[in-house]
């Protein structure tokens, strides 16, 4: 597998898994405590999680949870691009990733210094995103699994074999992004999107089924519905069943945990190093 990315001429090696701490610049994600609004939010959050360990930060302006209330390309801007630029004059270093389905929120924020593209669409939401992507170079693309639209995913899960017919609709959308001669591709299994809670976890046991693609997978489960509905808990307290879920990825070859609590999941790549390491 090939596991070094280029983030605009950075080379970063996921052959040693990394953390994407998650700052959701919205005023409706679904887990509070990780909305930032104001400069000073922004900062805080992105000091704690890089002095964590987070080796990327995640910047999402337009929540994506079922039901979210619909956010223009403008307003979506308007979160997202200052929260790039406040960032990296305080952390230049840091490695930003944007996280949005609109090709052009991408374009702004890349230009403004984002290195990665995190779609949650696939491209489905967007026909200019591989080829604006694709346009830079030396900006990794993270290739979400999701059917329809942010309103329609949930009625969409009807498969007649969930880890082929996944497999299968990622890798013709590797086809097309490969036409665009994108270089970097990391893989996200969609966990929540277009699949009941069942179905997220026959994914998660099938992680390596995966490797036959030959990319580096993110694995992004945190605090999600997938914890709480079967539990029985709220969002607010899924860091437990998170850390479990994590645990599980790794071992099964995750390269990238997408959190919301980064000195947790650093933690617990640490100790999972450990292990694999006697």
């Amino acid at each position: 597998m090939t596991t070094l990315i280029n983030c605009r001429g950075k080379l970063i090696d996921l052959a040693q898994p990394r953390v994407m701490g998650i700052l959701n610049i919205t005023p409706d994600s679904f887990f509070e405590r990780s909305r930032v609004h104001t400069e000073t939010e922004i900062l805080n959050q992105a000091e704690k999680m890089l002095s964590a360990g987070a080796t990327f930060l995640d910047l999402g302006g337009h929540s994506t949870r079922p039901g979210a209330t619909p956010v223009s390309e403008e307003e979506e801007i308007k979160r997202v691009l200052p929260a790039t630029e406040i960032i990296l004059k305080y952390f230049p270093e840091a490695l930003i990733s944007i996280d949005t389905f609109r090709s052009n929120v991408a374009k702004a924020c890349v230009e403004a210094g984002a290195v990665i593209v995190n779609d949650v669409s696939g491209g489905l939401l967007d026909d200019k995103m591989y080829e604006t992507v694709a346009s830079f170079g030396d900006v990794p693309y993270i290739l979400m699994h999701m059917r329809g639209t942010i309103e329609t995913m949930t009625q969409l899960t009807q498969y007649d074999n969930l880890v082929l017919e996944v497999l299968d609709e990622l890798q013709q959308k590797v086809a097309q992004l490969r036409t665009f001669n994108q270089r970097d591709i990391i893989l996200d299994l969609g966990f929540g999107f277009a699949k009941n809670l069942d179905q997220n976890y026959e994914l998660l046991n099938h992680l390596p089924d995966f490797e036959v693609m030959n990319l580096p997978m993110l694995v992004g489960v945190s605090r999600k519905s997938m914890i709480w509905r079967k539990l029985d808990i709220l969002a607010s307290e899924a860091l437990n069943g998170t850390t479990a879920l994590n645990v599980v990825a790794l071992m099964k070859g995750a390269n990238i945990l997408r959190v919301h609590d980064v000195k947790e999941a650093i933690e617990t790549i640490s100790l999972i190093k450990a292990v694999n390491a006697r």
